[in-house]
């Protein structure tokens, strides 16, 4: 295996759980302040703000999935393309971004729950579709790659 299969591998994967864990800290934040905002006001803190926090972590998993992609690509067809560094850099940051603004979408959600205890189905939906760009990401990567 090359040397451009091992970068590809690196970047798929650190990239993509650094705007992961951005995205979840951004939207941890959220919750504890909003949790802080209904403890002030008496109101029954809503559970749900874990799974707004916790929605962006599923970006590191497509990033270990590319990563895993790219190194058998590399292993069957020997992997000494630049392909390798393209599908990992650029696919690492497309799914990272998509953590990250993952991680700002659930975070104005958990704000917004917070404060009216209404709307979380909805806002999920949305969260979703942000989802959605780093899943359409892996699949064509993989594509791309095979």
């Amino acid at each position: 295996m090359s040397n451009y299969a091992f970068i590809g591998m690196v970047c798929a994967l650190c990239i993509s759980a650094l705007g992961s864990g951005l995205g979840a800290g951004t939207a941890a934040q959220a919750s504890v302040g909003g949790w802080k905002k209904c403890y002030a006001e008496g109101k029954p803190a809503p559970f749900i703000l874990v799974a707004f926090s916790g929605a962006p972590l599923t970006q590191t998993i497509y990033g270990f999935l590319l990563m895993n992609f790219i190194r058998s690509s590399a292993l069957v067809g020997g992997g000494n393309t630049p392909l390798a560094v393209a599908c990992g850099v650029f696919g690492g940051m497309a799914i990272g971004l998509s953590g990250y603004l993952q991680g700002k979408v659930a975070a104005c959600a958990a704000d917004a729950v917070a404060e009216t205890g209404k709307g979380a189905a909805n806002f999920f939906i949305v969260i979703g579709i942000v989802e959605t760009v780093a899943l359409f990401t892996l699949v064509f990567s993989m594509l791309l790659l095979g």
